[in-house]
């Protein structure tokens, strides 16, 4: 009827077990192998948020996106933005090959766990409105 519907009633039940268990992030290691990605790293978003990003928060583009990273493993989208961006421009500061060795081995725990999949009572995470 010309409406966008929410994520709750667009995400088929397929859908969901894909989102559950992460397979719905498998296309992305064509990014990695193509070299447009990176194993870990801030995890690319919507270009529709770049200008509502606060300057610290643009940081997060001073490294490649990547497939998982530091967000990832410390609570994906139950998180709220602000600490989602926290986390990304924490890792940039702190970026090491120990650090993202870390962060490939936390992330089977936090995809066998099936955490922070999805915002509390969402199917997916809220958009980004920005912090202005």
């Amino acid at each position: 009827m010309g409406e966008l519907l929410v994520d709750d009633h667009r995400l088929p039940s397929f859908g969901r077990f894909l989102r559950s268990t992460s397979l719905d992030e498998l296309p992305e290691l064509f990014n990695v192998l193509l070299g447009n990605m990176s194993l870990v790293g801030p995890r690319p978003l919507l270009e529709r948020y770049l200008d509502r990003y606060t300057s610290n928060q643009l940081r997060r583009h001073n490294v490649k996106p990547g497939l998982t990273g530091w967000a990832q493993i410390n609570g994906r989208n139950a998180i709220t933005w602000q600490e989602r961006f926290i986390l990304d421009v924490w890792y940039v500061d702190n970026l090491s090959f120990i650090l993202d060795i870390k962060i490939i081995l936390r992330t089977f725990g936090a995809i066998l766990g099936r955490k922070g999949i999805s915002q509390p009572g969402k199917a997916t995470i809220d958009e980004f409105m920005g912090d202005h």
